[in-house]
């Protein structure tokens, strides 16, 4: 964004929303890359290195008050050379001096702040600095006289702190692996460390700040299942509510934001990132499953359409975040005053507010964040109402007020594509297609896999990472490929379209050559053909996003299955296992892991449904198909427009011999070559795939 009288700088030329954010900062800013090293070395300066994302709101902040101030910016601009890094963009650079700043402070987050010396070694960082000094916390114009002292006259204690944190980093990124077999008393295990940490009166885990955990939740369900443990189902379905009812959620327009900075998920950071709602919408959708409760499937509904609406690309393609802040104010897009409320809805007003918490002295920062902290049941007994008239008049006051939402000013998006996101979207499209029976899902994820293709990919299957106004950009990470590979798997099974899978075979090849370590059987972040930097990474613990590691492992199964070629399964389970002492040792970080382990494990049901005579039939027997909870089964469904001869070798296999019974739908079901009678027609389908 320009600034009136601000000369662009460097950035000007990037792609990245976050870094044009800077552009016009009078800080004399470089981009990653070996001018800015070249230059420090030239001019015997430091680097400070700033790393944040565009829907960061304390990102802004400091920027409003540091990276757009003179004084700061000569402090910058005459002392170091200072690099500015979009931490979606190059998460390799995010995760490597995170370690850094987690050593000092014993916290991590953003913006990040780390000086560095002329080979990219850390000896000093932290994250958000205000200008100056403020209750007890030291200014940035303090640390940057501080440290440019040190680096001119203490160069011998730059050098050791910049080995240390250096070997340390590098300690960190390579763990010492015991291989150890993984079996059932570890998702066991697992379960019953999530269900020790988990909050019973609020749902989720731990205290404030909240994050939504939805690879735990999802972890937690398949516990449930295998084990029988109500107590687990207690604390999803807890968990889901209170997630859902609370301000964490967009009550109008659909969608989570990242996280709540209180126990009880009333008052969030108002970003919306695409990762959050695509695997919320797989949380939802399980917990429907599992449950059979209405108001998870229509809470992945309302993700889903949100994604559609507002986080797609007229290509097909999906956005990277939505900011908390509009009009320079977080959350103003989202919250309301109560007279604002009253000259939307009018009379209804009086309901509205009853259910949603509105007040006129609000519920943070004298605004109101919607939410609903009773059931609605008990809001309908007191307004005198039966559930249905009131779940009526409060959809047409939702549908009002979101009407005048749009009117408003919206919050900057980041519109970059990252195939991992986009990855992890694709599959919960698929899924809510085959769930919600929504064909419109299928056809999204179908076309945004196609634009993936065409846009990220090159001829020798090496892949993109982000794309943006045109450009594909930085070599694909782990989680590109292992997220993309999932998403296209999941999409065949909503779709049937089998140059999915094809795909997803040439890049499953490309990644075990790329990123296997052939002497431990793990995985590096980073591919041999990287950009060499300070560490290789090997990090297989789940942040906000499942780790590329655990999404590697999950991807392989689920394809080495689907085209019988052992060396996929065989990969992941070799996987699996270098890293199973550590799993065993620290389970509540490694839930995207144990997710996969539960696959492997099994039974696992490759699903193949023969159409009958009557289309409709066959529809409905897909949606008995997809009512329960079996996480665990791969579908494959017969295409009216195929011969089975024409069906390459890997599909061939599951429909050689098999028909639509006497005209009826037909299901196969089967598990590592045991198969059971086949069931026909409608009612042995039901009954057989409810006793799973």
């Amino acid at each position: 964004m320009s600034s009136p009288g601000r000369t662009a700088n460097r950035l000007i030329h990037e792609t990245s929303p976050y870094l044009l954010q800077h552009a016009y900062n009078p800080v004399n800013w470089f981009a990653w890359g070996q001018e800015a090293f070249d230059v420090a070395r030239r001019e015997n300066k430091p680097i400070f290195l700033s790393v944040g994302y565009s829907a960061c709101h304390w990102c802004h902040v400091m920027e409003h008050e540091s990276f757009e101030n003179d004084e700061i910016a000569a402090l910058l601009n005459t002392h170091y050379v200072s690099i500015k890094v979009d931490r979606e963009e190059r998460p390799d650079l995010d995760q490597i001096y995170m370690k850094c700043v987690q050593l000092i402070t014993q916290r991590g987050g953003w913006p990040m702040s780390v000086f560095l010396d002329h080979e990219g070694n850390p000896f000093y960082g932290g994250t958000y600095w205000p200008r100056t000094r403020q209750q007890g916390m030291p200014g940035f114009d303090e640390i940057l006289t501080k440290i440019s002292d040190i680096w001119k006259n203490q160069p011998e204690d730059v050098r050791k702190s910049g080995t240390e944190l250096t070997e340390e980093i590098n300690r960190l990124s390579s763990p010492a692996w015991q291989p150890s077999e993984l079996g059932k008393v570890a998702l066991e295990n697992a379960g019953a460390l999530l269900l020790k940490t988990a909050d019973r009166r609020h749902g989720g885990f731990g205290m404030a700040p909240k994050f939504p955990h939805a690879m735990d939740l999802r972890l937690l369900m398949r516990v449930a299942r295998r084990f029988k443990t109500p107590e687990a189902v207690e604390v999803v379905t807890l968990t889901l509510d209170k997630m859902s009812c609370g301000g964490i959620y967009d009550h109008l327009g659909g969608g989570f934001a990242r996280y709540s900075t209180d126990a009880y998920w009333l008052v969030p950071h108002f970003e919306k990132m695409l990762y959050d709602n695509a695997l919320l919408t797989n949380a939802y959708l399980e917990g429907f499953q599992l449950t059979g409760e209405e108001r998870y499937a229509e809470v992945a509904r309302e993700i889903c359409d949100y994604v559609l609406r507002d986080m797609t690309s007229p290509e097909g393609a999906f956005y990277a975040t939505e900011d908390a802040d509009s009009e320079g104010v977080e959350g103003k897009f989202f919250t309301w005053t109560e007279a604002e409320i009253d000259e939307v809805l009018g009379e209804e007003s009086r309901v509205f507010k009853h259910c949603y918490d509105v007040t006129s002295d609000g519920n943070w920062e004298e605004v109101t964040i919607l939410n609903v902290p009773r059931a609605l049941a008990v809001c309908a007994e007191e307004l005198e109402l039966t559930v249905e008239e009131l779940t009526s008049r409060l959809a047409s006051c939702r549908a009002s007020l979101f009407d005048v939402r749009e009117q408003r000013v919206h919050p900057g998006k980041d519109t970059k594509i990252l195939l991992s996101w986009n990855g992890l979207m694709l599959a919960a499209l698929a899924q809510a297609a085959n769930v919600l029976h929504e064909p419109r899902y299928a056809l999204a994820a179908s076309n945004a896999a196609k634009v993936l293709c065409e846009t990220m990919i090159e001829e020798d299957d090496r892949v993109y990472h982000s794309f943006k106004d045109g450009q594909a950009k930085f070599n694909g990470y782990l989680d590109d490929y292992a997220c993309f590979i999932d998403g296209l798997v999941e999409t065949y099974q909503a779709t049937g379209q089998v140059e999915l899978v094809e795909t997803a075979m040439r890049l499953a090849d490309r990644m075990l050559d790329q990123f296997a370590d052939e002497e431990n059987g793990t995985f590096y972040y980073t591919s041999k053909d990287h950009e060499t930097l300070i560490a290789r990474q090997q990090d297989f613990h789940d942040e906000a996003t499942p780790s590329g590691y655990g999404m590697a492992v999950t991807a392989l199964a689920k394809l080495g299955r689907i085209v019988d070629e052992s060396r996929y399964e065989e990969a992941a389970r070799r996987a699996l296992t270098a890293a199973g002492h550590l799993i065993k040792t620290s389970p509540y970080a490694v839930s995207q892991m144990l997710i996969a382990a539960d696959f492997l494990l099994g039974p696992t049901w490759e699903c193949v449904l023969v159409g009958g005579e009557e289309a409709s039939e066959t529809v409905e027997a897909e949606k008995k198909l997809h009512r329960g909870f079996v996480p665990n089964k791969l579908i494959f469904r017969q295409d009216v427009d195929r011969e089975v001869k024409d069906m390459p070798a890997w599909l061939h296999r599951h429909f050689a011999d098999r028909i639509a019974r006497d005209g009826e739908p037909t299901l196969y079901l089967c598990e590592r070559g045991r198969c059971l009678e086949p069931m026909v027609g409608l009612t042995q389908i039901e009954a057989g795939v409810s006793g799973l």
